[in-house]
């Protein structure tokens, strides 16, 4: 499911123009965005939770070339 699909099914369940329904999909995504940039943790009872934890550096392939590639540490949503 893409995007596009979720303004689709927003738009026919509430009854609302497309235009309307993409307005406030983006607005969700925004705010989602925002908060988990500032660390906050997401919880949406009956859907799932989203939290940025840290990942650890690491060692990957180049799947091409098989040579060894440096992974960065960072952040993921999980």
């Amino acid at each position: 499911m893409i995007k596009l699909d979720i303004v689709n099914r927003v738009a026919e369940r509430t009854g609302v123009p497309k235009m309307k329904a993409e307005q406030a999909v983006d607005a969700l995504f925004h705010s989602m965005k925002e908060a988990l940039a500032r660390g906050e943790r997401i919880e949406l009872r009956g859907f799932g939770v989203f939290v940025v934890k840290p990942r650890k550096r690491g060692v990957g392939r180049n799947p091409r070339t098989g040579e060894e590639v440096a992974i960065p540490s960072g952040k993921t949503i999980r």
